[in-house]
């Protein structure tokens, strides 16, 4: 009679077992091929498309690359007084910002509301831990202890999944909430994402009045609620407030610097800017404050590679008034490597795909289900959903058909001197030189206004350096953007969270 063990030994060699086995190995070498040409095909396509269209320009006739070089330089004209002008409309913004600052300095950082009529805050910090475990104490302790708030009024969320226990993290983490009287501390059943996280959240009634969204890599400063909340206070008609990202690691490497300009650039000037120039705003992903009811409303679309941008787009569909505040600043972390950075700004510039196909409709229809009665979409609006997802979009291939254009022209007629590149690069043609010249006149002007609002991470001499390499980040970030156009064409889903550290 066979024991047990006997019994288990016969089964695993067995005829059957092993064609089993020979099957499941089988499987996973299909899935293993499956998962690299969806990883590499997106490469594959961006290179082709580069060879290709190089090659096109190589054989075109003068008069047809006389066209292309007029468009690509009207293109570029148009980017960079669109960039200027949102840069001059955000002066405004700004010296508002300023004025309300040194208004309360005046009066001893007296707010405005007493502490009793303020509105109740569940602050929120979303954390995936095995990416992030070295920095959730660190950042859980700050805002419990330092944000300055009456503690009867806010909690602290700490919202976290891992797929694998983390200890002896976990058990510090929900030993905060014996700690600290307003700490709450979730580790989200089954949640495989930063979606997850927050919808589970949102099913829960806590009987807040706003929910504040924050990256677990975020520092926000100790009075960003309460100029938050003081905002919704002051306007009735608000339902989301966007405060501005700082990055405060710039002096780590060159490639840190280059995003903290970036950084200063887009969330002090850019987002300020295109709010008062389109008459909209948009929720940026982290350190932004909602009302209670429409975020639990919209919740978070989790088949969505930046589910941030699809509900703040969402929240802009059905007319809800978004605001950015200069005063609600928060500090975060930049990636410290490019290999890092790469993979960010992938899952970007998909995101932004994904939320660009899917909302683009918003040029033309009538809002639906409008948060307020009165809304309706007008032509400035419109016009600026058409910049934001339509052309920006297309932007990518005109700023990379520039590039192999010029590409084409070193490799037919290679230049010898310096001035024959620069005749080659920039003035192939008259008309090239206004348009040149121009587009230099609005990068100066907004790089000057971003000098005026740089934040104290980075210095004059850093802003000139970004602003030099400038147009090698532009076909950078368009070469990203067609990358992520790709992914989204062969269906890629794989999400990559940015390393912490």
């Amino acid at each position: 009679m066979s024991t047990p063990g006997d019994f288990t030994v016969d089964i695993g060699e067995s005829p059957v077992n092993s064609s089993s086995e020979k099957a499941v190995s089988k499987k996973s070498g299909v899935v293993n091929v499956s998962s690299f040409v969806i990883e590499w095909t997106p490469f594959g396509l961006v290179v082709s498309y580069y060879v290709f269209s190089t090659c096109i320009y190589m054989y075109c006739s003068e008069g047809l690359i006389s066209v292309f070089w007029f468009i690509y330089m009207c293109t570029n004209f148009y980017i960079a007084g669109a960039t200027v002008l949102e840069a001059f409309m955000s002066i405004t913004p700004c010296r508002e910002a300023r004025k309300i600052v040194t208004q309360a300095d005046q009066k001893g950082w007296l707010f405005p509301t007493p502490h009793d009529r303020l509105l109740i805050l569940d602050l929120l910090i979303v954390a995936y831990l095995p990416n992030e475990k070295d920095i959730i104490m660190d950042r859980a302790l700050y805002a419990l202890e330092q944000i300055d708030y009456p503690r009867d009024k806010i909690r602290i969320n700490i919202l976290y999944n891992t797929p694998t226990p983390m200890e002896p993290l976990e058990t510090e983490l929900h030993h905060l909430m014996e700690t600290h009287s307003h700490a709450r501390v979730f580790k989200v059943p089954n949640s495989t994402s930063k979606a997850d996280n927050l919808n589970y959240f949102f099913t829960l009634d806590t009987g807040s009045d706003l929910i504040a969204i924050y990256d677990c890599d975020h520092y926000p400063h100790p009075n960003a609620p309460r100029w938050a909340v003081e905002r919704f206070i002051a306007d009735s008609a608000t339902d989301v407030v966007q405060g501005r990202c700082v990055v405060f690691n710039a002096e780590e490497n060159f490639l840190t610097s280059m995003i903290a300009v970036e950084f200063d650039k887009i969330y002090a000037v850019s987002h300020p800017g295109r709010a008062t120039m389109w008459g909209f705003g948009l929720f940026c992903g982290s350190n932004g404050y909602w009302r209670t009811s429409l975020l639990r409303d919209l919740r978070m679309d989790g088949s969505m590679l930046t589910e941030d941008i699809d509900s703040a787009l969402r929240a802009f569909g059905r007319g809800s008034k978004t605001v950015h505040d200069l005063n609600v600043v928060s500090y975060e972390l930049a990636p410290t490597t490019f290999a890092a950075f790469w993979k960010q700004r992938l899952r970007w510039a998909q995101g932004w795909a994904q939320a660009s196909l899917k909302h683009v409709k918003m040029i033309y229809n009538k809002p639906i289900n409008a948060i307020h009665e009165d809304y309706q979409r007008n032509f400035t609006a419109r016009f600026g959903v058409l910049s934001l997802l339509l052309i920006r979009e297309l932007s990518y291939y005109l700023v990379t058909q520039y590039t192999c254009l010029v590409i084409s022209f070193l490799i037919v007629k290679f230049p010898t001197t310096g001035q024959e590149l620069w005749k080659l690069v920039y003035f192939q043609y008259p008309v090239s030189q206004w348009l040149f010249i121009i587009s230099i006149i609005c990068l100066i002007a907004t790089i000057w206004i971003t000098n005026q609002v740089k934040s104290e991470f980075i210095s004059r001499k850093t802003i000139i350096i970004f602003s030099i390499q400038y147009p090698f980040y532009l076909v950078l970030s368009a070469t990203i953007g067609l990358y992520g156009h790709a992914r989204q064409v062969v269906k890629y889903t794989n999400w990559n969270p940015t390393s912490r550290k």
